[in-house]
């Protein structure tokens, strides 16, 4: 971390993406992945992160899509979700921007900070 990002992703906020700025680069992104959850992955193309979460049954699976939902709508910046019985899964990328941002790893990093203490 630079001396600019003196706190965690965790304790940053979103800010407003109307493009006009790059996107990470692949091996920018691959750096800001050590500040996540083992369990995100970074696509091939450097463009989007995800994490799969599972569980047994349907109800926590809805539950933590609306977790999601939530963290993302708070920070105006909103994923896509998948869910059913047994799994959930979130992906983050700036559409704005095709590609990642600052904002994505902010998001994932508020979603780590909440699961993982749970």
């Amino acid at each position: 971390m630079t001396d600019n990002q003196v706190c965690d992703l965790s304790d940053r906020n979103c800010e407003p993406c109307q493009g006009g700025i790059p996107a990470l680069s692949l091996d920018e992104a691959k750096a800001t992945m050590n500040e996540l959850h083992n369990d995100w992955l970074l696509s091939s193309d450097g463009k989007e992160i995800s994490r799969e979460f599972k569980f047994k049954g349907f109800a926590r699976a809805v539950q933590m899509a609306n977790l999601i939902a939530w963290v993302g709508d708070r920070q105006g910046h909103h994923p896509d979700i998948g869910f059913g019985w047994g799994y959930c899964t979130v992906k983050f990328t700036t559409h704005e921007i095709s590609g990642l941002s600052t904002n994505d790893f902010i998001c994932a990093a508020k979603l780590d900070q909440i699961v993982d203490k749970s």
